[in-house]
């Protein structure tokens, strides 16, 4: 039996799509039912490595631990992954197609619709309901044609769609009536009903207002969601996240400083360090300095990182480096800030943005060559003291130097990875996802004295998730959502 859809659509991005689709999938999975997520097409440098060998977006890999399910290249068939401001990497079915700017990808989107609606009809296969997941808004018209994230996709499929407005941003009331003002007629038939969600205060007093959306557009009513504050412990989607005001840390005693440079990637790995009361997490943008008193700093992944390399210099952040390690600080890069640590990158191949080759901050004696296969695969192991780790690898090209002779890290299968220099301060990964590893995440805080882990990380993204259905089943009928599906 073919299972039943349901589309979840937003007024504008982060009204919190991706975390009612992760909410509703673990509610309807503690219900029994087989749930699968879907989102036909994503915008992110947020991404997670997939069972069946290739990428997805981040939050389409949480909901699929919401539904109990491994991930797979299917529930995220079209990830774009931005290098610039108007292109982008483009991710089919989890591996690299191309790279395109915003104008050629619109033309692309005819020949992405057959990827797009064979992965959600295996995925529908599989399951009893299927949550699909729009990108951005729907009432983006000007995007309309050939459109496979939001009413496209629903129409091709026939799949009816909720519309999902945030009251917190204001303008709630304008945000849906405005929608369906603006949409063809065809799609606005799609739409079975809607849901405002980031709710503060007294129910009561907007009651009318839904009132108001219903009688302007006719589309059903509901639930009126509540503001979710444990939200900010799951894994973010997007670079949104980052402009958000970190948690205030009263017992703090690290300090971990990391520069955000526009091309930043894989940024969830400092989520687990967000969650430990004990370490403050500064995000510095350029045009301020990093803090002086660090004990750390972190550079993170990224997908451009030749541009990225140069922003760093443009922001004066390699002087603050500098000035960190001559103090004795530590110094942490991953992935693309591995590479970054470096005497040379070169992507002569043009890979992730034009040919060329950059000095690195030689920090660390290697070098880096960006190749055209990707490596994408779960990382275990033990690193040099002999703690074990477990996340995960992503990324173009290899790193060599004379620094690789003092490997970070041991793989299972016994293979060097990473780099540290010849004073141990100085390290260099490929793994993604170590601070989420317990053990790993205590290793780090021993070497600042900051006390013994405070969180079990894991867990607490279950528990989280379980919180976040039995929140969304209080104020949404789920019954009736399942009847709407079809």
């Amino acid at each position: 039996m073919t299972a039943r859809a349901l589309m979840f659509q937003g007024c504008a991005s982060d009204v919190g799509k991706s975390l009612i689709v992760a909410g509703l999938a673990r509610a309807f999975a503690n219900r029994g039912l087989v749930v699968r997520p879907f989102k036909p097409q994503n915008m992110s440098n947020n991404a997670a490595v997939t069972t069946d060998g290739g990428e997805i977006g981040r939050a389409q890999a949480l909901q699929a631990r919401a539904a109990r399910a491994a991930p797979s290249v299917h529930m995220n068939p079209v990830l774009l992954k931005p290098q610039s401001e108007t292109g982008a990497q483009v991710v089919v079915h989890g591996r690299v197609r191309c790279t395109a700017k915003a104008a050629a990808y619109q033309a692309m989107k005819r020949e992405l619709l057959p990827s797009v609606l064979s992965s959600f009809a295996r995925l529908r296969e599989q399951a009893d309901i299927v949550l699909v997941e729009g990108a951005g808004s729907a009432s983006e018209v000007n995007l309309r044609e050939n459109d496979i994230a939001n009413m496209g996709f629903a129409r091709a499929a026939g799949v009816p769609v909720v519309l999902v407005g945030d009251i917190d941003r204001g303008g709630v009331i304008a945000s849906l009536v405005g929608t369906r003002a603006v949409i063809a007629a065809e799609d606005a038939a799609l739409i079975r009903g809607f849901l405002i969600n980031k709710f503060r205060g007294d129910p009561a007093l907007f009651a009318k207002g839904m009132d108001t959306i219903a009688q302007a557009t006719g589309w059903e009513a509901l639930g009126l969601i509540p503001f979710f504050a444990d939200a900010r412990l799951l894994p973010p989607e997007d670079a949104l996240a980052l402009d958000k005001a970190p948690p205030v840390k009263p017992r703090a005693r690290a300090r971990i400083a990391v520069p955000i440079l526009p091309h930043i990637a894989n940024f969830d790995d400092l989520d687990p360090l967000d969650g430990e009361p004990c370490v403050e997490v500064v995000r510095v943008r350029p045009g301020a300095a990093l803090p002086g008193d660090a004990d750390l700093v972190i550079l993170p992944g990224s997908k451009a990182t030749l541009a990225d390399l140069t922003a760093l210099r443009g922001a004066g952040f390699d002087i603050d480096i500098a000035a960190h390690r001559r103090r004795g600080g530590r110094v942490l890069g991953v992935c693309g800030g591995y590479q970054m640590l470096g005497r040379v990158i070169d992507d002569s191949a043009g890979l992730e943005g034009p040919p060329g080759k950059a000095v690195g901050l030689g920090l660390l004696d290697v070098e880096s060559v960006l190749t055209g296969e990707k490596k994408l695969q779960p990382a275990r192991g033990v690193t040099d003291d002999g703690v074990p780790f477990s996340g995960y690898e992503m990324h173009m090209g290899k790193t060599t130097g004379a620094d690789c002779a003092r490997p970070f890290a041991k793989r299972a299968d016994g293979s060097p990875e990473g780099a540290v220099s010849a004073d141990g301060r100085v390290v260099g990964t490929y793994i993604h996802g170590l601070f989420a590893d317990d053990a790993q995440r205590a290793r780090w805080l021993a070497l600042f004295a900051a006390g013994p882990s405070a969180l079990s990380y894991e867990p607490l993204i279950d528990n989280t998730l379980d919180r976040l259905a039995a929140h969304l089943a209080t104020h949404v009928d789920l019954d009736r959502l399942m009847a709407l599906a079809s």
